[in-house]
Formats: structure tokens, C-alpha cells, sequence
């Protein structure tokens, strides 16, 4: 399925670039890539989602890929909501947010906004309030690493796969969607470096803001951690159930941190499935009207 790409305007962010597929008028699924990525990350995922008839869309988050960089330099969780936010209340509704890492916590603080952002189910990706300080610390090595950029795509790949612990099995020119050329010929990441700002990182730790966010939340809710994730342990998944009692939880065998990438096909289908049953395209009255949050 071929998408298209939409700009949106968001609050802070005079552009928000996302790749949209399926039909334009059915429930919808809001993509919120993790920290670093583009909305590249959720390439056959969103293709999949919009064949099975949801109005998909793979957002590059503020500060990402071919998204504004906000001119504050704010990216504190509730800045960051505020944006996806403006974007979410544009879609037709039912509708569902699925976010991995920094756009899982986005979608959580998206809860506080004044008012918040309503949406009808929520599948976060290897997050939870709870995190492991390890694999989060291991993950901010990997972003703040070879500040100085790649002098080739292949030394690019290699610093992934040594990340994820395996070697890297994807095409080196599918590696331009993540990294810009600098005029000096080398590639960095496609990303605003002030994401790493150390106020941005301890908020982003405070398992209360997100337990609070949480607090009202009541709605249909999956969690899709990595077995081998060192940022979601099997505790940090049991407090979120705790704090969501209707929450679900699966673990996906042979993939970490970066689940949509280590086990593509295992997320997809799992997302579908839940999708399909919590809110299944064309079940929904007024799937047809664009709604707005009240």
C-alpha cells in the first residue's frame, strides 16, 4: 500500500511531517516513534495497519526527521504532547495512539494537557512509567555517541547493530530516512540534539508524572515490551497493570528496546489484533465525520 505524506501545524511546531496510509475518513492509529527515530521506524507496520482499514499515520515527532525543531528547545513531555496533540485532534475518530519510548511517554503526558487529548485506545512500546536507569542509560549513550556524525552509512550501521546486539540486516541507503548529510560530507542523526537537554532526561524519569497522567485513564490499553528489553523490566510491566487494571502486556521473544524493528511482523500483529478488537475499523457511529476534542 503506497502512503502520502501530510504536513500538519502543530502548537509550537510550524511543521509536522508524517506518512499517512489507508483510508482518510476511517479510525485512525497515531505512530509516535522513540527518541533518535523518524516515522521511517513504522515503514510496514503502518503500511499493514492501513491495509487492514485504518487511517494510519507515522508521525515524525517535534525535533525529528523532516518535523520544525521547536525554537524554545522544549521538549519536556508536556511540550511534546502538546504537539502531537495538535495533530491527534485533527484525525477522524475512533481513534488509537501506538507510542514507543519518547512517544509512548508523549502520548501518556498528552492525559495532563488542559484539557487533555481524548483517544479511544493506547498501545504503548516498550514503555511504562517505570523504566530500568540501565537501559535507559544505554540508550542515551547510543544517541549522544560520534556527536561529530558517521563518515559513511556503513560506520552509521555498524553503531547501530553493536546497540542492538546484532548485525544490522537492513539496506545501508534505508539508513538516509534517519540521518542528514552535513555540508562536510558526513552524516548525524536527524534530530534536534537539545532532546538530550539533562532537564528534559530527568522528567522523562519521573515515574509519578506518568503514573499520574495514568490516574483517569481508563480506556483499552496494551503494553509491548521486548523480552530481552532492558529499559521495561517484568516489573516495571506489572506496575503498569497495577496502576492500568485493564491493561494487557506480551512480551515479543527475540526483541529488545526496539521492538518494531527486532520482531516487526510479532508487533504488528499483535497491535492488529488488539486494534480490531478494542476498536475495529467501520464499528464506531460517525466513523465517516472528522471530530474535533471538545
Amino acid at each position: 500500500m503506497e502512503s502520502h505524506t501530510v504536513r500538519f501545524t502543530g502548537k509550537a511546531c510550524p511543521v509536522l511531517a508524517a506518512d499517512v496510509y489507508g483510508p482518510d475518513l476511517a479510525p485512525s492509529v497515531l505512530l509516535l516513534h522513540g527518541g533518535g527515530q523518524t516515522r521511517h521506524a513504522w515503514g510496514d507496520a503502518a503500511r499493514r495497519l492501513g491495509a487492514a482499514g485504518w487511517h494510519a499515520v507515522a508521525l515524525d515527532l517535534p525535533g525529528h526527521g523532516e518535523s520544525a525543531w521547536i525554537d524554545s528547545g522544549d521538549y519536556s513531555v508536556l511540550a511534546m504532547a502538546a504537539e502531537i496533540a495538535a495533530v491527534a485532534r485533527t484525525l477522524p475518530r475512533p481513534l488509537a495512539v501506538v507510542g514507543a519510548s519518547l512517544g509512548g511517554l508523549s502520548a501518556m503526558g498528552s492525559l495532563l494537557l488542559a484539557p487533555p487529548l481524548r483517544f479511544d485506545a493506547l498501545v504503548l512500546v516498550d514503555v511504562a512509567p517505570r523504566t530500568e536507569r540501565d537501559g535507559v542509560e544505554r540508550v542515551l549513550r547510543f544517541m549522544s555517541s560520534h556527536p561529530e556524525g558517521f563518515a559513511s552509512l556503513d560506520e552509521a550501521a555498524l553503531h547501530i547493530a553493536r546497540y542492538r546486539g546484532r548485525p544490522f540486516d537492513g539496506a545501508r541507503e534505508g539508513l538516509r530516512k534517519n540521518l542528514r548529510r552535513l555540508p562536510s560530507g558526513r552524516w548525524t542523526w536527524h534530530w534536534d540534539p537539545r532532546l538530550l537537554e539533562p532537564a528534559h532526561d530527568a522528567q522523562r524519569r519521573d515515574a509519578s508524572l506518568f503514573e499520574r497522567a495514568l490516574g483517569d485513564w481508563h480506556g483499552p490499553t496494551l503494553l509491548v515490551r521486548g523480552m530481552q528489553s532492558d529499559v521495561v523490566s517484568r516489573d516495571g510491566a506489572r506496575e503498569l497493570l497495577r496502576v492500568v487494571p485493564a491493561a494487557r502486556w506480551v512480551d515479543l521473544e527475540g526483541a529488545g528496546h526496539m521492538v518494531a524493528g527486532d520482531a516487526n511482523d510479532a508487533f504488528t500483529d499483535a497491535v492488529i489484533a488488539f486494534l480490531d478488537e478494542v476498536a475495529p475499523p467501520g464499528s464506531p457511529a460517525d466513523a465517516n465525520v472528522r471530530t474535533r476534542d471538545r
